[in-house]
């Protein structure tokens, strides 16, 4: 999450009835922030919290079929790995 430091240039409008302001400043009053301040903090947690639980992806058809030619095709072995199971270990060499 960013710090209250770093620049904001963004603006979020949004509107409330007055319950709901009179206790996001009740809360911000508490923690003994401003309204902006404890508004951002708890928005982006839960934003984080929503984005990491996204379960599900829409893909288009060409993209999965690509995607599943590329999960189907044999693996690489890189050249350095190769090379490196080629020799006997090092405890083996001794």
């Amino acid at each position: 999450m960013a710090n209250t430091l770093d620049t904001r240039s963004e603006r979020i409008h949004i509107r409330a009835t007055p319950e709901q302001a009179n206790l996001i400043k009740a809360g911000a009053s508490r923690q003994g922030e401003s309204v902006t301040d404890y508004i951002l903090k708890w928005m982006c947690v839960q934003a984080e919290i929503d984005v990491a639980n996204q379960t599900r992806f829409t893909v288009p058809k060409e993209k999965w079929a690509a995607f599943l030619k590329e999960l189907d095709r044999p693996p690489k072995t890189p050249e350095g790995l190769k090379r490196l199971f080629s020799k006997p270990p090092i405890a083996e060499s001794r």
